[in-house]
């Protein structure tokens, strides 16, 4: 009987020019574990929310826990690549999502649940990185946009159908069921990974020391960030103002540690290319615009409009789909067109929907609705290839881990604080008009509450966009 093959030379010759389509597929389903897992349970909170009788403050944390999870451990992902190897390293992520999605979907308590959130987030951040280092070091250039496109298509699936899913599945199963969502997904992940990826990986160089004071550094900023935020939206705004600012230092000193740390955790040598020093202002401001809306809009559709969760989820389920299309298209006019064009234009369309949100009311067919939230999703099927290649263009292979990671990790960073910030804005809202989030009120000033929280979420894509335009190198 003839060996399994255990290299990439080896799994090449058996499958041919195939070969990194296969190692693509792999990664790609992993990934759609990963997302359907952050996705999904938006459309579950407020149902969560009365069984764990928690107000809106500490229901944010069943997002933001993921995003913050998320956030630290893709700055993992670099080094157990060389630690460990790609096999290795996307196996054990893989089987962390599922032991997060099984035993959050058991969890009797609140604390519980947070963990599997947690657990689920950090290993969600250690895959997001491993498909744009495939795709950049496995395809040539001119087939690079093309790789991500198809790539997005099968990632952006999950979420597309996701809160139609889920939506259906609170209604009639309750909410522990969307956690179950990802065990099938990781398993046939594990099983792909097994065929594969190569046992013997190309990733693995001599160990290097793990930066655990760079780690500890980016933990504490994070965290003090976040809960920050959270204070500032429970009223203690010193409290929380100092906790920001001590966050925001906090990012400073790990900024100087990672420029004198011998084998530092990103390498920030990488802010001298402008490209990417432009991409990263980018991905931060978009994952806060993205993130934010999406946790925002179920929660809208089902609070202030009073929809059901199924409801919600088949009114999303349009744009999702509109974006599993673009993505595409868009990757293989990135291989053609200007980066920088096609990421503002993606940004302007991103806002454009958000403002048109905040027009809608109760009154608004459920059609327009649709109409204005796939907009939007057009636009970040437009950013999303784009921004990758266009801030890791020019970079070596060596250097093509870090850039990935770095950028994951920002855009994650700007999800987490986005989560965070439209809670703050929506509670100030709510309070300025004297309504709250659940129970009896003045449903129109709940709408109208929402509407000034979408349009200062719009507002924040500006700065985006001013960077995407000069996200193109300097000539000469």
């Amino acid at each position: 009987m003839t060996a399994a093959p255990t290299t990439i030379g080896q799994l090449r010759e058996r499958h041919g020019p195939r070969f990194r389509w296969l190692v693509l597929v792999t990664v790609m389903v992993g990934m759609m574990a990963s997302i359907m897992s952050s996705t999904i349970v938006n459309v579950a909170v407020p149902d969560m929310s009365r069984y764990f009788h928690i107000g809106q403050d500490r229901a944010q944390w069943i997002s933001a826990a993921f995003m913050a999870s998320t956030t630290l451990s893709l700055l993992l992902t670099p080094w157990l690549l060389q630690r460990f190897g790609l096999r290795k390293t996307y196996v054990g992520a893989t089987l962390m999502l599922m032991v997060g999605g099984i035993v959050g979907g058991l969890s009797g308590n609140y604390p519980v649940m947070i963990a599997m959130r947690v657990l689920e987030g950090m290993a969600a951040g250690i895959l997001t990185p491993i498909p744009n280092v495939v795709i950049m070091r496995e395809f040539p250039r001119e087939e690079q946009g093309r790789a991500i496109g198809i790539f997005g298509f099968g990632v952006v699936l999950a979420p597309a159908i996701g809160p139609v899913v889920g939506g259906i599945l609170v209604e009639h199963f309750g909410w522990r069921s969307i956690f179950f969502v990802v065990v099938p997904f990781c398993l046939v992940a594990l099983e792909l990974a097994r065929r594969y990826l190569p046992v013997v990986s190309t990733f693995v160089t001599t160990p290097k020391p793990f930066d655990w004071v760079g780690i500890a550094l980016a933990t504490a900023a994070t965290l003090a960030v976040l809960n920050g935020l959270v204070d500032m939206q429970s009223g203690a705004t010193v409290q929380g103002v100092m906790l920001i600012a001590g966050g925001v230092a906090t990012f400073a000193a790990f900024a100087f540690h990672q420029l004198r740390a011998g084998h530092p955790l990103l390498h920030m040598r990488l802010f001298m290319h402008r490209p990417f020093t432009m991409g990263a202002i980018v991905a931060f401001v978009y994952g806060i615009g993205l993130f934010g809306s999406t946790y925002l809009l179920p929660i809208y559709l089902q609070s202030a409009l009073d929809y059901s969760p199924s409801k919600s989820g088949f009114v999303l389920l349009p744009a999702g789909l509109a974006l599993a299309i673009t993505m595409p298209v868009a990757g293989r006019l990135a291989d053609k067109l200007r980066a920088s064009r096609l990421v503002t234009a993606g940004l302007v369309l991103m806002a454009f929907s958000t403002a048109l949100t905040a027009t809608v009311s109760a009154q608004t067919s459920v059609i327009v609705l649709m109409a204005w939230v796939v907009i939007g999703r057009v636009g970040i099927g437009m950013i999303m290839p784009s921004l990758s290649l266009g801030s890791m263009r020019g970079l070596g292979t060596a250097e093509i881990p870090q850039a990935a990671s770095m950028s994951n990790f920002l855009r994650q960073l700007g999800g987490a604080v986005g989560v965070s910030l439209v809670g703050i804005l929506l509670e100030w809202r709510l309070a300025v008009h004297g309504v709250t989030l659940l129970g009896e009120g003045n449903d129109a000033l709940r709408v109208r509450a929402f509407d000034e929280t979408f349009l200062l979420l719009a507002a924040i894509s500006l700065p985006a966009m001013v960077a995407a335009w000069f996200m193109e190198p300097r000539k000469g």
